[in-house]
């Protein structure tokens, strides 16, 4: 009955713990931010267990908050920034206000469709990992819509990830990741990196801290709205990578 289960969790405030709590970071997304937000509570509240939504604002100057606050579900939650901030700060700010015993983080043009969420969770619940990565890179993985430049940069970037920090994920800049409740805390509590990079410095991080991580194939299609700028983030993350590996030797993170 997915539309009663729709319609209970929008009126019906959750009492227990949550088993999963989502975060979507968003800045100025009108566009799609409802069609998201509808395609995910539609999916997940058929799941069968208690769960929440954070809608991660980064000071948005569009009607972005309003849109969402105009859906009155009384089992999501707006998280208002004063001022961008950056994407890594607004997921930050989500996975820290979570209270579920997974959170996981989604992008806000669901280029990685909702339906992939229990491959991750499995993972997690099921098989004892601590991190499930969703992956474009990995086998079985399908990947759509993506332009040249964009796969040999992003096969370059994969090589130094894996060669050079020896983090042992292929894909870290999928906006597609699931943690338990305890490592959500701590990774993103050690988190410094607060522009489009902090997923390198999160899975930096769970290496470090010796967590279980899986990286779990799924369907990505590169969805039209994108913000992203490909050479800029390229220049960004190459400079994140210095940057983590700098606080790594100075004790950053200790």
């Amino acid at each position: 009955m997915p539309y009663e289960n729709y319609a209970k969790w929008k009126t019906e405030a959750i009492t227990e713990e949550p088993k999963l709590s989502i975060v979507i970071p968003a800045y100025n997304e009108r566009e799609r931010i409802v069609a998201t937000i509808g395609a995910i509570a539609s999916h997940v509240s058929d799941l069968g267990f208690a769960w929440e939504l954070l809608i991660a604002d980064d000071g948005s100057k569009d009607d972005t908050v309003a849109l969402c606050e105009d859906l009155h579900l009384v089992n999501m939650r707006v998280l208002k920034a004063p001022k961008n901030g950056g994407k890594g700060s607004a997921v930050q700010r989500g996975m820290l206000t979570a209270r579920g015993r997974y959170v996981l983080f989604a992008d806000a043009d669901n280029s990685t469709p909702i339906e992939e969420v229990s491959k991750l969770l499995n993972k997690l619940e099921t098989d004892g990992f601590d991190v499930a990565v969703g992956s474009r890179a990995a086998e079985g993985a399908e990947e759509g819509k993506k332009s040249l430049l964009r796969k040999i940069l992003s096969g370059g970037l994969r090589w130094m990830v894996k060669y050079i920090f020896f983090i042992p994920v292929k894909d870290t800049q999928c906006g597609f990741k699931m943690y338990t409740h305890e490592a959500a805390q701590k990774l993103h509590t050690k988190q410094t990196i607060m522009g489009f990079s902090f997923d390198l410095e999160i899975l930096y991080l769970a290496s470090k801290f010796g967590y279980k991580i899986a990286e779990v194939p799924v369907s990505w299609i590169d969805a039209p709205g994108s913000k992203v700028d490909t050479r800029k983030e390229v220049q960004r993350f190459l400079r994140d990578l210095m940057t983590v590996k700098m606080n790594d030797l100075k004790g950053v993170y200790r």
